[in-house]
């Protein structure tokens, strides 16, 4: 990576990581050595990113932000923005990063976004694990309340640790699993935003297992896990993602397009 790093951030004021979680240490490394003194702003999924570029960066203005929105991957170059919302980033001097088609905005908790961003994530292992695109799922009853138990244990998880996760959705983020619920004519009605998504948008762990790339599982649904863990209780849904998960990275056949009752086990 070193020689395409210092070709793209070599002296650069601001750099913006958008790299996997997996591959935060070594880019903090690579900005330590070609630009120790830029802004870096993290992008990235989980609640951990940031931390870990801070360590590594003594020098540098360092400030986590969330990215709302679904991107499918639809070719070596071409990239198409499913979803929309701002760029929410943790507040204080920053440029003027916002244009007419996205805009940036400062927020001043971004812990509690980044959590509240984490639950929705939480949904990338299930629409991985199907190999169905995310809308299709929403419209499924079956497939909602797979999405909505495992948010549920997980916001169970974050009282016992005494995390508020800021509202990411249109949606406070402990009344989500209960909309999910909801049966389909009445969830259509009520949550009608949640069904704007394109028809063909995907999670960003469904194109990873199609890629044969490692996936985001340990920053996501093995947060959740590790934070049950230091409070003495249990997230065996959570768990059940990342067995299954890491199954399919290993056997590296891609989506391995499960049923809602096989991956409940």
């Amino acid at each position: 990576m070193s020689d395409m790093a210092e070709g793209a951030i070599a002296g650069a004021d601001v750099v913006l990581v958008c790299v996997k979680s997996g591959d935060t240490a070594d880019m903090a490394r690579e900005i330590a050595v070609h630009a120790p003194e830029a802004q870096v702003i993290s992008l990235q999924n989980g609640v951990e990113n940031a931390a870990i570029l801070r360590a590594a960066l003594p020098a540098a203005d360092v400030r986590a932000a969330m990215v709302p929105f679904n991107v499918v991957a639809e070719g070596a170059t071409h990239y198409h923005r499913a979803t929309s919302g701002d760029i929410l980033i943790e507040a204080g001097p920053l440029p003027d990063l916002s244009t007419p088609a996205l805009n940036w905005r400062q927020v001043g908790n971004i812990e509690a976004v980044q959590w509240g961003k984490l639950l929705i994530n939480l949904g990338n292992a299930i629409n991985a694990l199907s190999d169905l695109p995310l809308l299709t799922q929403l419209q499924d009853r079956v497939w909602r309340r797979l999405m909505a138990d495992q948010m549920a244990e997980a916001l169970r998880i974050l009282t016992a640790a005494g995390i508020s996760p800021a509202k990411t959705t249109a949606a406070p983020p402990r009344l989500i699993p209960h909309i999910l619920r909801l049966p389909t004519p009445i969830f259509r009605r009520i949550a009608a935003q949640m069904l704007t998504i394109d028809a063909h948008a995907r999670s960003s762990m469904w194109d990873d297992l199609k890629r044969d790339r490692r996936t985001e599982i340990d920053a996501l649904q093995g947060a959740i896990i590790s934070l049950a863990d230091r409070h003495g209780r249990q997230a065996p849904l959570n768990a059940r993602m990342r067995y299954l998960i890491r199954k399919a990275e290993a056997a590296g056949k891609g989506p391995p397009g499960l049923t809602p009752e096989q991956i409940r086990g």
